[in-house]
């Protein structure tokens, strides 16, 4: 048997087994060493391959596919620095718990450390920012390597979709010839099924009494969903919540924010009136029970070192560890929707009788301030980057996928999108906060999100990855773009850095000047200005009912105007909070 036809017969061993365990999509830049692996991917009638002329465009488009669809999703590429440029995504799929199955050719051991082109050392490239990583056995059509290479693939699959998710590294050595080709007498692998069970920790009785005895006597309680990615947390908790009478601050990334389950509870604005330091003495709590990241609100951080003293119980469905401020006294390693259900469970049985006056206050305050806020924001005439949101929230269809940006972006989303009953998904790149890889990512994203998807980017992330616009021609895409362009680093502005004015637009604020449209006209894309917010809920409205790529450039006010907006909408909502009859201000 040839080279050529041991590659077909061992390599389809591995497609075979990847397809088995519910690989559906790959993503792939092109190369020569990676060849025997593109060609059976491109043959196997269950498994799409996705084209990619850059490899960092490549692999965040994969991250954008694997959120979206909570599934893990094939990369692969050729040798030496084409791996290397997978490595953000990697790191951004590690700390987010994205399933991948990074997949790498390489030169075979022979050409290794001899001056051979494109030849680096690929063992363990990506460090520990990977699940798993295993050097795969060189090209072999015995049985027993057959069975190995299959095994592979399905120990690569459960690994990276287990608890907790993440990026897999395989790293195929290849010797030439490399292109397959089927043998005379060809060996169906079809009878090796290989399968891996995954599952999250079912709370035990022990975990559940523990946590009754912990809030029992603490009824002025918080709950907190930080980002994290399963829809059915929502309903979850807002039942928990009407338990134990307690607000639930909602993250937009927690998915609890909007959906059927949404009532008064379901706390949206707290980013906002946490910034006001009465309020946040005044709502001291004796107890937090937290599920996903960290929230995306400083404020929420301030005001919980604030109350530092407060019992706070973790709960990480992933087996790890989300306590970057170390105020957790209890981590709770199980399912958090069974362990929701059991608590109220256990809670009702115990006769827990919630406080009705603190979830008032809170309800109260949030409904006052996002009513000071919506009344604010509707009055300025600027182009005001919070405004964004505001107006998207009214226009976006029930089932959209809503992809905000980092730095700003993702703040004014916290800030500015209120809650309600409509099933609205909101994704961010948010384990490693980067700004690269955004368009891509929310690019993989439409391929699956079901509904209209909108990505919410800044200039300076634009910029960063305009090669992953050609992804909108090559699969003809759809889906809208909003470039707030503030021209530079907005979120600089409201750093201590700005209070050097010296040094600050060179080195933070970086103005770039550049023009986007020629960028858009290059990738076939359609382009508008929105200069006007009637201009842009009509754009958006009008783009989210046609196909294709849209892109609308909101021209933001300058930086330093768009702190002291900002800014004003504090100082409004603090006068109303000030007037609030509240149950906590009349017991301090």
């Amino acid at each position: 048997m040839t080279l050529e036809q041991v590659h077909y017969q061992y390599v389809g061993a591995f497609v075979d087994a990847l397809a088995n365990a519910g690989v559906r999509d790959v993503c792939y830049a092109p190369g020569s060493r990676s060849t025997p692996l593109a060609v059976m991917l491109a043959e196997h009638p269950d498994i799409r391959l996705w084209m990619h002329l850059d490899e960092r465009s490549a692999s965040f488009f994969a991250l954008g596919m694997a959120k979206a669809s909570r599934r893990a999703v094939g990369v692969l590429c050729s040798s030496g620095t084409a791996a290397a440029n997978f490595y953000p995504a990697v790191i951004e799929s590690n700390y987010a718990r994205v399933p991948l199955l990074i997949m790498t050719a390489d030169r075979p051991p022979e050409l290794q450390h001899v001056g051979a082109p494109q030849t680096i050392d690929q063992n363990r490239l990506y460090g520990e920012h990977v699940r798993w990583f295993a050097n795969v056995a060189l090209s072999e059509s015995t049985p027993e390597m057959l069975r190995y290479v299959g095994a592979m693939a399905a120990r690569a699959m459960s690994v990276a979709q287990g608890s907790p998710a993440g990026p897999v590294h395989l790293n195929f050595p290849f010797r030439e010839p490399l292109m397959p080709s089927r043998p005379d007498s060809f060996n169906s692998t079809a009878d090796l099924v290989f399968t891996g069970v995954t599952a999250r920790r079912e709370p035990d009785g022990q975990i559940i009494d523990q946590v009754i005895q912990a809030i029992t006597g603490r009824r002025r309680g918080l709950i907190v969903c930080g980002p994290q990615d399963d829809p059915a947390l929502g309903p979850a908790v807002a039942e928990l919540g009407k338990t134990l009478g307690y607000p639930v601050l909602a993250d937009p990334l927690s998915h609890v924010r909007t959906g059927p389950h949404h009532d008064a509870l379901i706390i949206d604005s707290y980013d906002a009136f946490l910034k006001d330091a009465s309020i946040s003495a005044l709502l001291e709590p004796e107890v937090i029970i937290r599920f996903g990241a960290m929230p995306t609100a400083k404020s929420f951080l301030l005001y919980a070192q604030r109350h530092g003293e407060t019992r706070s119980i973790l709960v990480d469905g992933d087996g790890g560890w989300n306590d970057p401020a170390l105020h957790a006294n209890l981590v709770v390693h199980a399912d958090p929707v069974r362990f929701c259900e059991r608590l109220a469970d256990g809670l009702s049985s115990a006769g827990f009788q919630p406080l009705p006056g603190w979830s008032a206050d809170w309800i109260q305050i949030d409904q006052s301030t996002r009513g000071t806020m919506t009344g604010i924001v509707d009055g300025f005439s600027e182009m005001f980057e919070g405004r964004v949101f505001q107006e998207l929230a009214r226009v976006l269809p029930e089932d959209s996928t809503l992809y905000a940006g980092n730095s700003m972006p993702v703040r004014d989303m916290d800030t500015f999108f209120p809650g309600g009953p409509e099933r609205i998904r909101f994704l961010s790149n948010r384990g490693a906060n980067g700004i690269d890889g955004v368009v891509s990512s929310a690019l993989g994203a439409s391929t699956v999100a079901g509904g209209p998807t909108v990505l919410v980017i800044g200039d300076l992330s634009f910029y960063h990855d305009m090669n992953g616009l050609l992804a909108a021609k090559l699969h003809d895409l759809n889906a809208t773009i909003v470039l707030v362009n503030n021209d530079g680093g907005g979120i600089f502005s409201f750093l201590p850095q700005a209070e050097r004015p010296e040094h600050f637009e060179a080195l933070f604020g970086t103005p770039h000047g550049l023009d986007f449209q020629p960028a858009a006209t290059l990738y076939g894309l359609e382009y508008q200005v929105a200069s006007t917010w009637d201009g842009f809920k009509t754009a958006v409205s009008a783009s989210i009912g046609q196909p294709g790529v849209q892109v609308i450039e909101i021209p933001a006010p300058d930086r330093t105007t768009n702190v002291n907006l900002h800014r004003q909408i504090w100082t409004a909502m603090s006068r109303e909070l000030e007037t609030l009859d509240l149950a906590c201000r009349a017991s301090a």
